[in-house]
């Protein structure tokens, strides 16, 4: 039987009405026979595209890997928030059989992180022993992937004691050149300042985290089109990474430092223009299911309730090449009560629809 939902939609907030066809697709023209599942009282409730969380690691526990049962727990968790969409920014865990499972989100894949020996969290990574390695590792992981590629940017160096980079910036323009000419788009993992510059003049899509922004990292994301995920709940975690990190009290300084001004930093980033997307860097430190946690800190750094809410809506599904609320898209969408823009309202959907299926 065909379904029907009515509404608001936004960014606009006007009157919305979509059908759902027995194949699971949108259509804007009335189909006979459908049941309403949402709006019986004429334009109540708000209707829009499914959430995106654009940082999100299914596959990642808090120790560590997880078997594909417990990946696939994650994925339903994400979907029963109404993030319908993630783009999993790493995974040691081969997902792919869940494109298979009708109820479960949509996953864009980064394939493995690629990082340097001793340079990430064990057993996580693809480890280049050799730099040089790079650019033939990152074209093997754009072809795995659904057009990501994710770089450990920098990480602790322990014989600096600090925040460092880990590649030189000619292989950065080779590995990213590499992951183009695949179809890929790359991003980085970057807590700190000293990586960023030779990511982004090498041409790099987009950067994870991006603590360690300064005005003039602003200015060349600006000139090049980079785009920044912040994971603002994730860096919450700061002050207890620091805590932990008694061998290394210069690392352990830089962390607080980074936590103390991540606001203001990534504040001007927003002011000036830069893209945002919302990630929660859900698995391992960070819970499933917390995209609205996310939504809700982007307000705090200078972003409207409308804007914090694109950022992980219809704008990060545009810029992930995705379709939000189209005839003849999947019909993946999230209704409430009460306009999403409002405290508390965002996490507590009132009916969450996959593919044009009910979940709520």
């Amino acid at each position: 039987m065909p379904l029907h939902v009515r509404g608001r939609g936004l960014p606009d907030g006007e009157p919305v009405e979509w059908w759902v066809a027995s194949d699971g697709r949108l259509s804007a023209e009335r189909l006979p026979g459908a049941e309403t599942v949402f709006g019986s009282d004429g334009d109540a409730g708000w209707i829009i595209p499914g959430l995106v969380d654009a940082h999100c690691h299914v596959g990642l526990g808090s120790q560590g890997p997880t078997d594909y049962d417990q990946a696939v727990a994650q994925a339903e968790t994400e979907r029963s928030v109404g993030a319908l969409l993630l783009r999993d920014a790493g995974s040691p865990v081969d997902t792919r059989p869940m494109d298979e499972r009708e109820d479960l989100p949509r996953i864009i894949r980064a394939g493995r992180h690629l990082a340097r020996p001793k340079r990430y969290i064990p057993r996580l990574p693809i480890v280049v022993e050799d730099e040089s390695q790079l650019p033939a590792a990152v074209a093997e992981q754009a072809r795995w992937g659904d057009g990501w590629v994710k770089l450990v940017g920098d990480w602790i160096d322990r014989g600096v004691g600090d925040l460092a980079p880990l590649w030189s910036d000619d292989v950065l323009v080779e590995a990213i050149a590499a992951a183009h000419a695949n179809g890929a788009r790359v991003t980085a993992h970057v807590f700190g300042e000293d990586a960023l510059p030779g990511l982004i003049m090498a041409g790099i899509d987009c950067i994870e985290h991006g603590t360690g922004i300064t005005d003039d990292v602003i200015a060349m994301m600006l000139e090049h089109g980079t785009a920044l995920v912040p994971t603002l709940i994730n860096v919450e975690n700061f002050p207890g990474i620091a805590d932990a990190a008694g061998k290394y009290p210069t690392y352990a300084r830089h962390m607080r430092e980074l936590y103390a001004s991540s606001p203001a930093r990534v504040g001007a980033a927003h002011d000036a223009g830069v893209p945002i997307y919302a990630g929660t860097d859900a698995g391992g430190g960070i819970a499933h299911g917390r995209i609205a946690d996310e939504v809700a800190a982007l307000t705090t750094i200078g972003m409207s309730a409308t804007d914090a809410l694109g950022a992980a809506c219809w704008n990060a599904r545009a810029w992930l090449g995705r379709p939000a609320l189209e005839h003849g898209a999947s019909a993946d969408l999230v209704c409430y009560d009460q306009d999403p823009r409002l405290p508390g309202v965002l996490d507590h959907p009132a009916l969450i629809m996959l593919r044009g299926r009910v979940f709520r």
